[in-house]
């Protein structure tokens, strides 16, 4: 049976003073995720109505590259970079569905 695509949604409450900082992490690491193996979305979305709030949606091939995504070397240098402005951090992982 073949492996079934991966759909990751992270939702990122970020500091008022921090929102233009983490604006351009974030863009550091979605150029550098787009690259990875395996990556097909990774878009940046930020609220209309709270621009505090971010979501990233994301589709892999399979569980186990976005699995070394979570290892990348930009990722641990985002999560660093982003320790001390975060309020509320989630992430859901979802299987697409089709009839």
């Amino acid at each position: 049976m073949k492996e079934q695509k991966l759909t990751i949604v992270a939702q990122l409450e970020v500091k008022a003073e921090k929102v233009e900082f983490i604006k351009e992490e974030l863009f550091k690491l979605v150029s550098a995720t787009r690259l990875e193996e395996g990556c097909i979305t990774y878009d940046l979305n930020q609220d209309l109505k709270d621009p505090n709030s971010f979501l990233i949606y994301e589709l892999w091939e399979s569980r186990a590259l976005w699995e070394q995504h979570m290892q990348s070397e930009h990722l641990l240098a985002y999560r660093e970079a982003a320790a001390d402005a975060l309020v509320q951090f989630s992430v859901q992982e979802m299987q697409g569905l089709e009839p």
